[in-house]
């Protein structure tokens, strides 16, 4: 805004405005200077610049390499499979331009986990049609969360878990006892029970094998659990519950619940991001699919605020996965 001073006239003559106008000027300009500068300068997130950080790819797990070797394939293979399928099935990409725009996320995030997952983790199939025959697939089958003989609902029951009873959100909820595992029972015995060394979604939600994700978002059971109460404000569809198994595995394995559920975990990861660390990395879907990738966001933001804290500025990195996304975002861009 500018304040323009005018002169006066008088009888002809030109004077000088009175000290009075040239107080008030002053003012508003102090005024108007504290209103713009102020909140872009407390409230204004560090945005993370686009593309990589690192020249080359970060290495390749190797058991996403023997996977795929085992597969008789190659990640380019896989890579070119899930880009065309984007590619011809306008309906699918359809579905993901709509899902993002519930969640305020760009849809170049949820493309960028979809293509992260099926070069690294799985293959794609053919088209959208097929992830629905596979999800029915699932339809009817008895099964149920828990390790040995102890369901998932007695392991959260017993008294160690009593801290978290407080949390009415599913995200907390489950984040809590997620933590009560890691410090009281990941690879203790307890009550005469040992506890295996290992994840809880691990050990307690992945009934017919480990490492197990699924769907088209390739979304973990306890990533779903804990994501319930978003994707039911966001989406409508129904809260799940641990004690029906059954449901939870309908959801992650349905097209258009699993996007949804996909959406949310990006949002999720920009939000504990711009929340805890005060970085916006929604300009970045390398950072995001890398996030899809490892999962852990407000770990993992904790981590880099403390790091910026102690005045090393450095950026989030992306990995092998997130990398990928970003060395091809033009052509993945196109897709939409």
């Amino acid at each position: 805004m500018t304040v323009v001073l005018r002169r006066q006239s008088v009888h002809g003559q030109i004077v000088q405005g009175t000290p009075i106008v040239l107080n008030i000027a002053r003012n508003l300009i102090v005024a108007v200077t504290l209103l713009v500068l102020v909140p872009e300068t407390v409230m204004a997130d560090t945005k993370v610049p686009s593309g990589n950080r690192n020249v080359e790819q970060p290495a390749i797990p190797g058991a996403s390499v023997r996977r795929t070797k085992a597969g008789k394939t190659s990640f380019d293979l896989k890579y070119e499979k899930v880009r065309d399928l984007l590619r011809t099935d306008s309906a699918l990409v359809g579905k993901i331009k709509k899902t993002a725009a519930a969640y305020g996320i760009a849809p170049i995030h949820m493309v960028g986990a979809i293509v992260g997952e099926h070069t690294y983790n799985v293959d794609a199939y053919d088209s959208l049609q097929s992830y629905y025959v596979k999800a029915a697939s699932y339809a009817g089958n008895s099964f149920r969360f828990g390790y040995k003989d102890e369901s998932i609902a007695d392991f959260v029951g017993r008294s160690e878990f009593a801290e978290c009873n407080g949390y009415s959100d599913s995200y907390r909820l489950w984040t809590c006892r997620e933590d009560v595992w890691q410090n009281r029972f990941r690879g203790e015995t307890v009550g005469g029970v040992s506890y295996p060394n290992n994840r809880f979604s691990a050990v307690f939600f992945q009934p017919f094998y480990a490492g197990q994700t699924f769907g088209l978002g390739q979304i973990n059971p306890l990533t779903a659990l804990m994501l319930s109460d978003l994707v039911y404000e966001k989406s409508g569809y129904p809260k799940l519950d641990e004690n029906d198994a059954a449901g939870v595995y309908k959801a992650i394995m349905d097209p258009d619940i699993s996007l949804a559920f996909m959406a949310a975990v990006i949002r999720k990861s920009i939000d504990d991001y711009r929340e805890i660390a005060d970085v916006d990395i929604s300009g970045n879907p390398g950072l995001t699919a890398t996030l899809f990738n490892i999962g852990n966001s407000q770990e993992r933001a904790r981590a880099l605020a403390a790091r910026r804290a102690s005045g090393a500025a450095n950026w989030p990195e992306e990995n092998y996965y997130g990398w990928l996304i970003n060395d091809r975002l033009e052509e993945l861009e196109s897709l939409l």
